[in-house]
């Protein structure tokens, strides 16, 4: 398959809050993430690189101790087995997340 429709796609919820409908082929996988005003992902990592870009919304980013506030068009890298967590600001938000390689646990 080659085109999708996101709204079309089921949506898994990855953490209480936060839901990702996810896209990936052999080495990539895309996760369009749609975070709930107030929500917390809490510090983690995985073997994964992730990259992505914030759609809508504010968040709080921290990466490795670093912290910077994100806002639609902002763009973050985050090194396989790094730690990292995300706090939402006052309103709804999406991201972009991308994933290499593709992340079996969030396949569905």
């Amino acid at each position: 398959m080659y085109f999708f429709h996101p709204q079309e796609r089921d949506v898994k919820e990855i953490f209480p809050a936060i839901r990702a409908r996810t896209f990936w082929g052999e080495k990539v996988m895309l996760a369009l993430v749609d975070l709930d005003a107030g929500s917390f992902l809490p510090n983690h990592s995985h073997p994964h690189e992730q990259g992505g870009i914030v759609i809508k919304g504010e968040l709080e980013f921290t990466i490795h101790g670093e912290t910077s506030t994100l806002h639609p068009g902002d763009v973050y890298m985050i090194p396989g087995n790094i730690e990292h967590s995300v706090r939402v600001g006052e309103h709804d938000a999406q991201v972009l997340d991308i994933f290499s390689p593709v992340r079996e646990d969030l396949k569905y």
